[in-house]
């Protein structure tokens, strides 16, 4: 293991227990810092120049990766120099290492036709139809990331519409449910025959239950209907979380209030929705609400 390896696996290790950051944000860090080493070739923290995280950028560019996704590879090197200094290190300063920037088109929201035809997308009333008509409508109307939706609990209180969320950093915030999210929840929890903690569950072919729903089956579920309903590009669980905060900033809601609704801990990572809050896109959150309150 190189003096650089070590370092990073001590962060990983810092990441877990100081920290307190969940396992998949410290595989994502280490899986960044990583590809840093090996694309680089460094093998001491010495080695960490201006000139390292330019070629690395420009590789990370030449591979043709969103902004926003260098932007995760550059911050997990900041982070990371940060925790070296506090530690007593000499290395490059990480206010010296600018973040790509980002542009609108690296924020993706679905128009709402396509919004409205994704909710609607899941028919039948069997177990699974209604799972997946409550997965969609819940990330809609709560913005909860990925692994926060997988890991609710099935006992929340449909009438109050409020759900307590545990999210990074250990951090608690509570998230609203609309009327449509209730209904479908409550469809759905009325239709289930077991008895297992986790809200949102797996199911086998013949729609037995299977145990808590992994990450990876609410992305094929989303992209699954997606395609069906005929939206010509690939659609992710964390678009509606976009969708939810253009929706509220559009909608009027001070910037302050989504950051508490969505979690961030800087406000800076809100500001990104500010961008997207247009005359255009108060038409569409008009046009999309007033469509649905009509079919009330």
């Amino acid at each position: 293991m190189t003096e650089i390896e070590k370092y990073v696996y001590d962060y990983i290790s810092y990441l877990e227990v100081e920290k307190n950051r969940s396992p998949k944000t410290q595989e994502n860090y280490k899986r960044y810092l990583d590809s840093f080493i090996r694309e680089t070739g460094i093998s001491k923290i010495s080695e960490i120049t201006q000139e390292a995280v330019s070629d690395f950028r420009m590789k990370l560019s030449r591979e043709e990766k969103k902004k926003i996704t260098q932007s995760y590879y550059i911050i997990a090197i900041r982070n990371f120099l940060k925790y070296l200094i506090k530690r007593g290190m000499k290395v490059l300063s990480p206010e010296t290492i600018d973040l790509p920037k980002t542009s609108r088109r690296d924020i993706e929201v679905l128009e709402y036709q396509e919004l409205e035809r994704l909710l609607s997308a899941p028919k039948g009333d069997d177990l699974r139809s209604l799972r997946d008509r409550a997965i969609l409508e819940t990330l809609f109307s709560t913005g909860l990331r990925l692994s926060e939706l997988c890991s609710l609990n099935r006992y929340i209180n449909l009438e109050r519409g409020e759900i307590s969320v545990r999210g990074k950093g250990d951090k608690l915030r509570v998230v609203f449910l609309s009327k449509d999210a209730k209904e479908k929840l409550k469809a759905y929890l009325d239709k289930r025959p077991d008895a297992e903690e986790a809200l949102f569950v797996s199911l086998s072919r013949s729609g037995k239950p299977l145990g808590r729903v992994t990450q990876r089956s609410v992305e094929r579920l989303v992209d699954h209907y997606a395609r069906e309903v005929g939206i010509p590009k690939k659609v992710h669980p964390h678009q509606l979380r976009h969708s939810y905060a253009t929706d509220l900033l559009i909608n009027g809601a001070d910037i302050r209030s989504v950051q508490e609704l969505l979690g961030h801990a800087n406000i800076s990572t809100t500001q990104i929705y500010t961008h997207l809050t247009n005359k255009e896109l108060r038409e569409v959150h008009e046009a999309f609400h007033g469509r649905r309150k009509d079919k009330r």
